[in-house]
């Protein structure tokens, strides 16, 4: 947390020249350096979230003498990633580690990665009950401390009662779907929270108009909505945006997932109070370091096995090769200017 934006990124879809879009630049074939080659696919791009996560990544590999570029599809859809997964696999990738749109719909094209030698690792999210296709998994934070800390931001800001609404990415998104689900529980379960009421759960695709207009769409049905949750980078900051243009923000409380260098803003403006994350940052170098030793073969990956995972120290494996990064933290007025990402 905290490290300057340094690196500039190789996003978006691929060309069938086997360009960058956005950069032009041919990217490496097999064997022309002999190094490890990872490629790193977000859900989709211009999400900066994305981006400081490849920062991360970049680091990682650096230190591991590896080389690293990232390619992003242009949206969010479950299909979206395939032809970029079938590309690299062509070029002879050594690490194609992603973030799925779906947790079923890739698992022919990574099984076709892995019976190529190809190291799969997912982060952020993870191909829930496809774990097989797979050689590991880097997790921001346990799914449960996210779902719950976020039920509990919302509750402390809407005073434990009243309409609340949850403005998710995708439908198929494997790591919000998760969390939703925990949360649905935690309302249920909990006493604290029995006066909250979750009215609808509405998907902006991560598309910063359609969380917009979403949100826009839950202020008018629900006129006595008293908050937004989005556990998602992109949706929160198109939730706020909506509360701050409807001159709702003392009524409407926005709280979620999102970057301090997003969300500052809005934080200083008084339109958000709280909200969480974790470091991107490390979760790509956690990623990198995963990648590079697994490439390497200095890292097996099993329940309890414990390695050191660069700066970040020791990291242990837990079941269905699972690693976890760290805690979310919870972002306000008198902390947000100690964070820059």
């Amino acid at each position: 947390m905290g490290k300057s934006l340094v690196l500039v990124l190789l996003s978006g879809l691929l060309l069938l020249t086997g360009c960058d879009k956005n950069s032009g630049t041919p990217a490496p074939q097999a064997g022309a350096s002999g190094k490890t080659r990872i490629v790193f696919i977000p859900k989709n791009s211009g999400n900066p979230y994305f981006d400081t996560i490849a920062e991360g990544f970049k680091k990682a590999a650096d230190e591991n003498n590896a080389e690293f570029s990232t390619i992003s599809p242009a949206k969010g859809d479950a299909t979206s990633q395939i032809p970029l997964i079938k590309d690299q696999i062509q070029r002879g990738i050594t690490v194609l580690a992603i973030i799925p749109n779906s947790p079923d719909t890739l698992n022919p094209a990574l099984k076709e990665a892995m019976d190529k030698g190809v190291i799969v690792i997912t982060l952020d999210a993870d191909l829930t009950g496809n774990e097989q296709y797979r050689n590991a998994a880097v997790w921001p934070v346990e799914a449960p401390a996210v779902a719950e800390s976020q039920v509990e931001v919302m509750g402390s800001l809407i005073g434990y009662s009243g309409k609340f609404a949850i403005l998710s990415a995708t439908t198929d998104a494997p790591n919000q779907n998760a969390w939703i689900a925990v949360m649905k529980q935690t309302l249920a379960n909990n006493p604290k929270y029995k006066d909250m009421q979750l009215v609808a759960t509405v998907y902006g695709n991560d598309d910063p108009q359609k969380c917009q207009t979403e949100s826009e769409a839950l202020l008018t049905k629900y006129p006595d909505l008293k908050g937004i949750l989005s556990p998602t980078t992109v949706g929160i900051v198109g939730a706020a945006q909506a509360v701050q243009s409807a001159g709702k923000a003392a009524q409407v409380k926005v709280t979620g997932l999102g970057t301090p260098n997003q969300m500052r803003r809005f934080v200083k403006d008084g339109v958000v109070k709280a909200f969480g994350l974790w470091s991107p940052f490390d979760q790509g170098y956690l990623a990198g370091q995963v990648s590079c030793q697994l490439a390497n073969k200095t890292l097996k990956p099993a329940a309890g096995v414990t390695f050191k995972a660069g700066t970040l120290g020791d990291r242990t494996f837990k079941d269905k090769n699972i690693v976890i990064t760290d805690k979310p933290t919870v972002f306000t007025a008198e902390n947000i200017d100690k964070y820059n990402f």
